[in-house]
């Protein structure tokens, strides 16, 4: 998994700009990051992460820009923090975040590992970077593509009983 490295406090409007939005997830996902990685969007393959500074996701609610990276492939965002709104919004549509303290360590297209049952992240020269653990429910979310596909699956598994 290659990594792009990201600045402290990107925002929802640097991730799903405000002015894309009425275009639908594909047209908002072509401007994912151009202000603050230009090239970002067009150059990211599925199984890629980001590795940010602190803070996130932090400005509005909007879904959307949790949802532009689930839409670009990205696997999973590593960062010392998280906006809460963010948080829960990511899960929701099944994009992986990992809390880790030491993100810093880690560099811009570096290959690494995760596991985040675990909440490890194994880096190129084998250092092994602690994250905060992801309670249960949220990896089985992750798992089943977000909260709406794990819903559906319990409907379907209550119907066959």
């Amino acid at each position: 998994m290659r990594t792009w490295r990201l600045p402290a406090e990107v925002d929802t409007d640097q991730l799903a700009p405000g002015a894309t939005m009425k275009h639908g997830i594909e047209v908002t996902a072509r401007h994912c990051l151009q202000t603050v990685r230009p090239g970002f969007a067009g150059e990211v393959q599925r199984g890629d992460v980001i590795v940010a500074g602190a803070h996130f996701g932090i400005g509005s609610s909007r879904e959307q820009a949790a949802s532009v990276l689930v839409h670009l492939g990205v696997a999973a965002v590593i960062a010392p923090s998280f906006s809460g709104l963010y948080f829960r919004n990511a899960f929701n549509v099944g994009l992986l975040l990992l809390s880790c303290p030491r993100a810093a360590l880690i560099e811009d297209g570096e290959a690494i590992a995760f596991d985040a049952r675990a909440a490890t992240i194994t880096r190129s020269d084998g250092a092994v970077l602690r994250c905060e653990a992801i309670p249960g429910f949220l990896l089985d979310m992750i798992d089943a593509g977000g909260l709406l596909p794990q819903l559906k699956l319990r409907l379907q598994a209550q119907e066959t009983r």
